[in-house]
């Protein structure tokens, strides 16, 4: 993407998933987040410098992760579940809204002068249902590692806790690999369902957004 492009929709997608996670705790019982000052859509908030630099030059990153305490929750379990799945859903919800909003534009052929704002849409749907899909892989840390625990037999989900450093490990080998090689391992496994979803949000596919990106 256009880094001009890349910037304001990094912001958003990372801001509303960090903060997606901070409120559901907030509302399960856990006030970790909101006394950390975590639970505001203020971008600044949320940023890593170092995950917003990758975002920006390799196009993988991380944001600040939010502090969650599972001991304040009812059920911890499920509540972790329900946390984790919070930051994805947000970013699926988004990409619908800009989906949407890029229906009514480019469908209905309503005039916009600027073909910054089709840009910017097309952007905000792939990098929010990007976003979103890499993050319920279930491999640890991302938010699929705790919805998988929390959908599994306690017996099982502790088996499976046991290799969430190793798991963690082969996630970020996977991603040097890639790099390296300049092979998208990842990309196999994301964009096939970032498509599917983009053509039923947006009613044009991954390669007809990322052509209007490159316009």
């Amino acid at each position: 993407m256009n880094i001009v492009i890349l910037i304001p929709v990094i912001l958003y997608a990372i801001t509303i998933h960090e903060y997606s996670h901070g409120w559901v705790a907030h509302k399960l019982g856990d006030n970790t987040a909101y006394l950390a000052g975590r639970l505001t859509l203020n971008p600044l908030s949320h940023l890593d410098l170092i995950g917003t630099m990758m975002f920006v030059f390799l196009h993988v990153g991380y944001a600040k992760p939010v502090p969650v305490n599972a001991m304040n929750f009812k059920n911890p379990k499920r509540d972790m579940m329900l946390v984790g799945i919070s930051g994805p859903l947000s970013n699926i919800i988004s990409a619908f809204g800009f989906g949407v909003i890029f229906r009514l534009i480019t469908v209905n052929q309503v005039v916009v002068n600027n073909p910054f704002i089709i840009q910017l849409l097309a952007g905000a749907i792939i990098l929010n249902l990007a976003l979103a899909v890499f993050n319920i892989l279930p491999i640890f840390p991302l938010d699929g590692s705790h919805i998988l625990k929390g959908l599994l037999p306690p017996h099982l989900a502790y088996k499976y806790s046991l290799y969430d450093r190793k798991l963690m490990f082969i996630l970020l080998g996977i991603i040097f690999i890639s790099y390296i090689a300049r092979i998208p391992i990842l990309g196999f496994i994301v964009w096939p369902p970032v498509d599917i979803l983009a053509r039923l949000f947006s009613g044009v596919g991954l390669y007809t957004l990322e052509r209007i990106l490159v316009l």
